[in-house]
């Protein structure tokens, strides 16, 4: 039985160079950050990652030069998610073969199906691919992957090891949970909604693909410690300080525009997205980038006064790690300010 994927697996943003193209070296040193603050996984080629304004070959080499680059480092949980059946097994032999953890596939998108041809569609995958699946629900893009039909994948394709649901939808995921988890304790469930990473955790999550971990990596991480140490006032207040900044950043017209100009915020300039921009949305995602710098400038106000559990549990007398998360990204913003 293989373990679980646990943690927070980023789904970064993918950088563009002056001339539109993928900026492989932008990309590995932005990935080395984020793990040097400690991301448990990366998820390139998600939503945030845009894997639909890329080609089928740019995809891969963004797996490829990943895999490369981070190694043994953290696991990497690849989209795999291609327009049919036959191209995404074909993604998902040739991402396994590069050494990724898993894949990720959304539900089927354009046509709208039932739940018996979501399910049709999910296992003819899962029984014809040489690496694990994690389904990928988000109803906003896709058809829809219910519980029954969960259940149904869970229990008889064993390649489908988790699901990442995106719904944000807290009881569909504890109906998920109740489902599988009895008979298959090594199902991860990740949630992609960060307005309710918390809240996942405390019903029974393993982790989550969240996209504010691309830009305050160090504040998913605590949420999630926070959470595997059974202190929950203290991941939901660090979720209420999380709050804001996703809701600025998800509440950028085009997305993930407003992921791109969080990372600005905090010194990345992943450059601009492939998905052309009229003069006002660029006005909008400047006022935002504003914002976003005012909110992150908050962050020495922002952690709790409650100190973390030491090994027996029971409080201890100061935060470092938390005190060092909030003078890096104080000191990020105040030179993004100076500039």
């Amino acid at each position: 039985m293989s373990q679980p994927m646990e943690g927070i697996y980023t789904p970064n943003i993918t950088p563009i160079d002056a001339r539109g193209r993928v900026d492989e070296d932008k990309l590995c040193a932005y990935v080395d950050w984020l793990i040097e603050r400690g991301v448990h996984g990366l998820y390139p080629n998600g939503s945030t990652g845009e894997f639909t304004r890329f080609t089928a070959p740019e995809r891969r080499r963004i797996i490829e030069l990943l895999c490369s680059h981070v190694g043994e480092r953290i696991p990497i949980l690849a989209g795999a998610a291609e327009a049919n059946v036959r191209e995404t097994i074909d993604a998902c032999d040739t991402y396994g073969a590069l050494g990724v953890r898993a894949v990720a596939i959304v539900a089927p998108f354009y046509f709208k199906l039932g739940p018996e041809a979501v399910y049709q569609y999910f296992k003819e995958i899962a029984d014809h691919v040489s690496v694990d699946v994690t389904l990928y629900n988000i109803p906003l893009f896709a058809s829809p992957i219910d519980v029954s039909t969960v259940r149904r994948l869970a229990l008889d394709c064993p390649r489908i090891v988790g699901i990442k649901d995106s719904s944000g939808d807290i009881p569909h995921m504890m109906r998920m949970i109740a489902a599988v988890r009895s008979q298959r304790p090594e199902f991860s469930f990740l949630t992609g909604w960060d307005a309710a990473l918390a809240p996942m955790l405390m019903i029974g999550c393993n982790g989550g693909t969240n996209a504010t971990s691309g830009v305050v990596p160090e504040l998913t991480r605590a949420i999630y410690e926070a959470a595997q140490r059974g202190q929950w006032d203290r991941a939901m207040q660090l979720q209420y300080r999380l709050l804001p900044l996703f809701d600025a950043m998800i509440g950028q017209p085009e997305f993930p525009e407003g992921f791109r100009r969080g990372a600005l915020s905090r010194g990345w300039d992943l450059g601009q997205s492939r998905q052309p921009l009229s003069p006002e949305q660029i006005q909008t995602a400047q006022k935002t980038q504003e914002q976003l710098v005012r909110i992150l400038g908050e962050l020495s106000q922002w952690l709790p006064d409650i100190a973390p559990a030491n090994a027996t549990g029971s409080p201890s007398a100061t935060s470092p790690a938390s005190d060092d998360f909030i003078e890096r990204v104080v000191r990020e913003v105040m030179q993004q300010l100076g500039r």
